[in-house]
């Protein structure tokens, strides 16, 4: 899959798209958007990544989150599935929502830094993507009273 602006995506309902390879974490602490950024580039973007072998989604979306942002203390919903889709490939991928309960400290990883934003940030690593995921997060947390 690319890094960049061409990637588009598609939204199912969590659960319906096999193989999944890819996890996407949307995480909120306090009603703020917490968001990473790679030590390679200088624009903003959920926690994620691959599907380790054996590892299940929401596994690793555990993993990935610590990660990415150093965060251990959180709630893990379910939000959808997506299939991520550029002009050279596709893959499938699961949505999960992180109710941040407590900051942490980011190990030693590929990322830079996490940080809080009242609002979203314009220079995102996946503009066509991240706006739509963290809306459907947000959904999801409104209705369950996270937000």
């Amino acid at each position: 899959m690319s890094s960049g602006s061409d990637l588009q995506c598609r939204i199912y309902p969590f659960g319906s798209l096999s193989p999944i390879k890819y996890v996407v974490v949307c995480s909120f602490f306090e009603g703020k958007y917490l968001l990473s950024r790679h030590k390679e580039r200088h624009t903003w973007e959920t926690q994620g990544g691959h599907i380790e072998s054996g590892e299940t989604p929401i596994d690793a979306a555990k993993r990935e989150l610590y990660e990415e942002s150093g965060v251990k203390d959180a709630t893990i919903y379910s939000i959808c599935d997506y299939l991520g889709y550029d002009s050279n490939s596709s893959a499938n991928g699961a949505v999960f929502l992180a109710e941040v309960h407590n900051l942490g400290v980011m190990p030693e990883s590929e990322m830079r830094e996490a940080v809080l934003f009242d609002v979203l940030s314009e220079e995102l690593t996946y503009p066509e993507v991240t706006p739509m995921l963290l809306e459907r997060a947000r959904q999801v947390a409104w209705e369950k009273g996270i937000m």
